[in-house]
């Protein structure tokens, strides 16, 4: 604990500022007031449901149900899922109607073409949305796309606008630092990106000005000490092992989230992922279903290559469409002993090990990035050798991934299961094959998506800018045929040519001709972040940030999502709604509007390639004026790699 409080001490705090306003000087034209709204107060938000039945952390053995639980093969959606659709996608008209209406392609009858397609299910549009990893700058600039596409957002549907996208959409999918943020709307009972920004008196959800290493604070006043913060995560994480289950430094990561993302006492310590699928308005079909995506990691190994087995967690499953495990447990019952793909009839089943914050740390397990990097970073030769012991040890007893222990596939497909004989599942962060968008459970071609709008807050260049990389990886993970098991994907460009042609900058549509496509793939939507109004590419180890940066961060990833509110591209709306549209235009052969065409001139990729090596650094220029900041919010600040993990490393050393 000494060691912890040092560290907590060298790291830098900022003055909390109120949520209640933000300051962002910017044209007040009609067209451009809506970001203004994401700064106005907001009533308390609501959580998911305390369901485990330990009443806490722990899992806990329970009678198991008269139709004992199954793994399932992966040869189609599963019941629930197949359930939930037939209401979602009825549920999705009436929003998506208004929603293309309000987006005005000229010359064109949304309403009536989604009339008379309406009670044809294939022939309508199917949205899905997915957020990237890259920390609390992939959770704020995702949130700001988030809050412009949610209608209840202040003024979100007004001209210029896209409000309503999000409650168009079939599915939302995120991974690490986006899977915090899908993660915590849905755990928050599917709140809004205003609710949650500014939370409620005495609540610490989305309050950053405290990193995870010191605990929340609420009115700048400290509410517990860090050492009794970290005493209740230690004695929640001990009762998990204390009734018979592994934990790994993963436990301690979900359980201190938690407090950030998750508005309930503690964190919510009793709230499961799987208890989404018991709310009311996930269960009416009136939301869309979220994915939390992560890598499984070979045991034996720390490197997680571009065909390590995938997997998804929804509401109802745990599992992977690969053709390795090609099968799903269900989530309610993962800790139960599954052996050859059942739980044998002298056994119990066991609820609560699908607890939320494990979840979402689950899908942004970093650790052994730390290991494979500490390397190439400016830490004093001493402290890394220290850092190296301790994470090597982590590693070697697999206590840098998050153990998922028993194993729910084990002796389960043995001929190509690569966890089969292995006791326990190790899962790792989503991106690190490389796959920092989501788009896996996206690309199914069970789920038959039309349009995948892919959110990139990635930080693939020296200035933690996107380039492209994760489209690349997804392109190249789609012609191996001995992994991408049906998958098809558009065709993607190098780096270089995101960089050199601008495509790394500004929204471009990837797969618009569906006809040059080796098989069903939806047209991707790629919004890569970019400083409209505010310098966005904070690192990925930045452990906390005050009110001001991170409503300018929200800020400009609203501004991102609607290009600076139409300012850039009056017709962006129309052309958003023209990709939503097009393979539905296919389907029904119906005759494109001229103004889509244009769109598409406009922003799908021609095939131009230019490969030539990028000179320096790359450095965008802001793209709709630099908003002022306060003087507390201005001050340069980066949190290297080192500060960060020495304040783990400390965490660590309760383990």
């Amino acid at each position: 604990m000494k060691s912890l409080a040092l560290v907590s001490a060298s790291i830098a705090s900022f003055a909390l500022c109120s949520a209640k306003t933000i300051v962002l000087p910017r044209d007040a034209s009609p067209q451009v007031l809506a970001a203004e709204a994401l700064a106005g107060p907001m009533a308390a938000v609501k959580r998911a449901l305390p369901n485990s039945p330990s009443g806490g952390y722990a899992p806990k053995q329970v009678d198991c149900p008269t139709n004992r639980p199954t793994i399932r093969e992966a040869t189609s959606l599963s019941p629930n899922e197949t359930a939930w659709l037939e209401l979602r996608r009825n549920y999705t008209l009436d929003p998506m109607t208004s929603w293309l209406s309000r987006m005005n392609i000229s010359n064109f009858d949304a309403t009536s073409y989604m009339n008379s397609i309406r009670n044809n299910v294939s022939a309508l549009p199917n949205i899905g949305l997915a957020v990237s990893g890259g920390g609390y700058r992939a959770l704020m600039n995702g949130a700001g796309f988030l809050a412009a596409a949610d209608n209840r957002t202040d003024n979100a549907t007004n001209r210029g606008q896209i409000g309503g996208l999000l409650q168009s959409a079939t599915y939302v999918a995120g991974l690490s630092g986006g899977g915090w943020l899908v993660g915590s709307i849905y755990t928050n009972n599917f709140s809004s990106v205003q609710d949650l920004r500014d939370g409620s008196k005495g609540s610490s959800v989305w309050q950053f000005g405290n990193s995870i290493f010191e605990g929340p604070a609420s009115d700048g006043i400290q509410i517990l000490s860090t050492a009794n913060y970290f005493s209740t995560i230690q004695d929640e994480v001990a009762s998990k092992e204390d009734n018979g289950y592994n934990t790994s430094i993963t436990d301690y990561w979900g359980r201190a989230l938690s407090y950030q993302l998750v508005n309930a006492t503690n964190g919510g310590p009793s709230y499961t992922f799987s208890s989404i699928a018991l709310e009311p308005n996930f269960q009416s079909g009136s939301i869309p279903m979220p994915f939390l995506v992560s890598d499984g990691r070979a045991p034996g190994t720390s490197i997680v290559s571009l065909n390590s087995t995938v997997y998804e967690f929804s509401p109802f499953e745990l599992g992977s469409w690969d053709p390795t495990t090609y099968a799903f447990a269900p989530l309610q019952y993962v800790g139960s002993n599954f052996s050859a793909g059942v739980v044998p009839s002298d056994g119990s089943c066991v609820e609560g090990f699908d607890q939320a914050g494990f979840v979402m740390g689950t899908s942004s397990t970093l650790f052994n990035q730390f290991l494979l990097q500490i390397n190439t970073t400016a830490i004093p030769q001493t402290l890394r050798d220290i850092f190296t012991r301790l994470l090597t040890d982590l590693g070697e007893d697999s206590n840098d991934i998050a153990q998922w222990q028993p194993n729910p596939f084990y002796r389960y497909n043995n001929a190509t299961n690569r966890n089969a004989e292995s006791q326990q599942l190790t899962l790792v962060d989503g991106g690190e094959d490389g796959q920092n968008i989501p788009l896996y459970p996206l690309l199914q071609p069970i789920r038959n998506v039309d349009v995948i709008f892919a959110v990139d807050s990635s930080a693939d260049t020296t200035y933690n800018w996107p380039n492209g990389t994760s489209l690349v990886a997804t392109y190249q993970r789609s012609l191996n045929n001995t992994i991408e098991n049906g998958t098809a994907f558009p065709s993607i460009p190098d780096q270089n040519t995101f960089v050199n042609l601008g495509l790394n900058n500004r929204p471009t549509f990837f797969g618009c001709n569906a006809s040059n496509l080796t098989g069903p793939a939806p047209l991707v939507i790629y919004l890569p972040n970019a400083p409209y109004i505010a310098l966005s590419n904070v690192s990925t180890f930045d452990p906390e940030y005050n009110d001001t940066q991170r409503n300018a961060i929200i800020r400009n990833g609203y501004e991102v999502a609607t290009l600076a509110n139409g300012t850039l591209d009056a017709q962006w709306p129309a052309c958003m709604a023209c990709a939503v549209l097009s393979r539905s235009f296919d389907r029904t052969g119906t005759t494109v509007p001229d103004e889509c065409t244009q769109c598409f001139n406009r922003y799908c990729w021609n095939g131009t390639v230019a490969s030539t090596p990028v000179e320096g650094n790359y450095t965008p220029a802001f793209k709709a004026g630099e908003a002022k900041l306060s003087a507390a919010s201005s001050v340069s600040r980066t949190v290297t790699l080192s500060v960060f993990v020495s304040a783990m490393a400390a965490a660590v050393l309760m383990l």
